[in-house]
């Protein structure tokens, strides 16, 4: 199933409609007291992913025993008034908070109605209840085992984003020749609003794999957002650079170097090679003769700034498969 066609409320829709259905079934067949409050346990606790899921799930249960205890000794002692319920719901909530379980509060609620409206807190009753939470966060978990598969979603967003890359360093190289070209700069919004839409679903994904602690899809997006920053930061250089009428062979070397490194712009690790070439660059440049004037000189400034950005940018990926093998 494509995760983009299923990420949104619709997918989670369907589990919950019939995890609640099941749930009321299942409780009712076990003959169960209350039994519609295992369908209200399935809506509670079906999150996005399955990580929330058994999050959500841990703290209503902890929550929901925890009342059922507790509540049934305050009204045995208390008695079965409306004032007594009141005192415990002003005493049990802080104690809710206070084990970080505050979520639960409301299922927790509805179990201690449970035991106020039999007015009996007896060993039968204790199964009741006990059951219809298993019943219904069971239920819970099994419907939300079933998620959509992001791997196809994300591998799409990668080839946009490395398409938008390769358009920025070709607009780069292009402008160092020429500082009338037409470009907006565009690709950067759209490359950045492209990282986050991924970075989002990437999250999901890895919620979704409960016994996976790394996801490479991540770390990539990750190295690639790092590099943009970078890409950002050049924009400013080259501008400045290009604004230069100045005929500087430097300038046309590095945009040599850059429209090379547009065509590279994929998921493997082509970065030693990359670097090698941008050392051969550097060598180059300081082979030849030095600056004749004051803006030759800023200009070769400014180039070497952004030669040492770029073997930055370049390093950012490598550390990427470095963190990768480990």
């Amino acid at each position: 199933m494509d995760g983009a066609a299923v990420i949104g409320m619709g997918y989670r829709t369907i589990k919950t409609a019939v995890g609640a259905g099941l749930a009321i079934w299942i409780a009712s067949l076990l003959d169960l007291e209350f039994a519609t409050f295992a369908a209200i346990i399935v809506i509670m606790c079906i999150e996005k992913t399955k990580k929330k899921t058994l999050i959500t799930m841990n703290k209503k249960f902890l929550a929901s025993l925890l009342s059922l205890i507790l509540g049934a000794l305050f009204f045995e002692v208390l008695g079965y008034y409306p004032i007594v319920f009141a005192i415990f719901i002003l005493l049990f909530v802080p104690i809710l908070v206070r084990l970080g379980i505050q979520d639960g509060f409301v299922t927790s609620m509805v179990v201690v109605l449970h035991v106020y409206t039999v007015k009996n807190a007896n060993w039968a009753m204790f199964l009741n209840e006990f059951y219809i939470i298993l019943i219904g966060m069971g239920i819970a978990l099994l419907v939300n085992s079933f998620m959509p598969n992001f791997k196809q979603d994300i591998e799409t967003f990668k080839q946009k984003i490395e398409q938008k890359f390769e358009v920025i360093l070709y607009e780069f190289s292009a402008h160092l020749r020429d500082s009338k070209r037409n470009w907006d700069g565009k690709e950067i919004l759209e490359v950045e609003d492209t990282i986050n839409q991924s970075k989002s679903i990437a999250v999901q994904d890895v919620e979704n794999h409960l016994l996976r602690k790394q996801n490479k899809d991540y770390y990539y997006l990750e190295m690639r957002e790092n590099q943009l920053e970078l890409l950002k930061h050049m924009m400013k250089i080259i501008a400045i650079v290009s604004s230069s009428s100045l005929p500087v062979k430097q300038k046309e070397m590095f945009a040599e170097f850059l429209e090379n490194l547009s065509q590279k712009v994929h998921s493997g690790n082509t970065t030693d090679i990359s670097l090698k070439e941008l050392e051969e660059l550097k060598a180059s440049i300081r082979e030849t003769e030095l600056p004749q004037t004051r803006e030759e000189f800023e200009v070769r400034a400014n180039l070497f700034y952004l030669i040492f950005e770029m073997e930055n940018y370049l390093n950012i990926k490598k550390k990427l498969f470095s963190k990768r093998s480990r």
